[in-house]
């Protein structure tokens, strides 16, 4: 008997019962829907449990972004790990690390159960493509992207996106400059 066979045996029989990752997310900057990471623990939970795997993900330190990896753990005690996986954080805050971390968790869980979300892009590439927005709408798209804003820094770089995709559409500025100086007020 090697030192895995139980866990190895038994992730066999659960990754037979995995389901899916839904994409049930929109992301509005890019008029795409993703998985979420509890779609993804959903996917996979129910079988991992139903033959005896516990799922941990361990981080570690990294002073770029967040580096995470899977790991199943059988009743056994056997164990298996998915591969350490570096996310850079697209900005050194909180909120940063923070969104670096969902994605780190969601794409290592997602490789090391073999899982993929339920449209890929190689399925959604051969679809009939989408109507493009009208400019009033994607007006509108940016104006709720702007609002989302958490800093002025970051409102200044999605104002910059907006500017440009919107062909300068004043609607837009106009919603920037009120939010532009709400932020600018409460930093007085």
């Amino acid at each position: 008997m090697t030192d895995k066979q139980n866990i190895c045996a038994s992730f066999v029989k659960a990754q037979q019962g995995f389901a899916p990752a839904l994409k049930s997310a929109t992301n509005p900057h890019f008029r795409s829907k993703y998985v979420q990471l509890d779609a993804c623990i959903e996917a996979v939970i129910d079988a991992l449990h139903e033959n005896g795997i516990a799922l941990m993900q361990r981080t570690f330190e990294d002073s770029t972004g967040v580096t995470v990896e899977t790991v199943f753990i059988h009743e056994s005690g056997q164990f298996l790990e998915g591969g350490r996986l570096h996310v850079p954080a697209g900005k050194q805050d909180p909120q940063g690390y923070g969104s670096a971390l969902t994605y780190a968790r969601r794409y290592s869980l997602m490789a090391a159960c073999g899982i993929a979300p339920e449209d890929d892009d190689g399925n959604a590439s051969s679809k009939a493509p989408k109507s493009q927005p009208t400019p009033s709408e994607l007006a509108m798209e940016w104006i709720g992207a702007l609002d989302g804003a958490q800093t002025l820094d970051e409102l200044k770089k999605l104002f910059a996106q907006a500017w440009q995709a919107t062909k300068q559409n004043k609607a837009v500025k106009q919603h920037y400059d009120n939010l532009k100086s709400k932020f600018e007020g409460e930093q007085a």
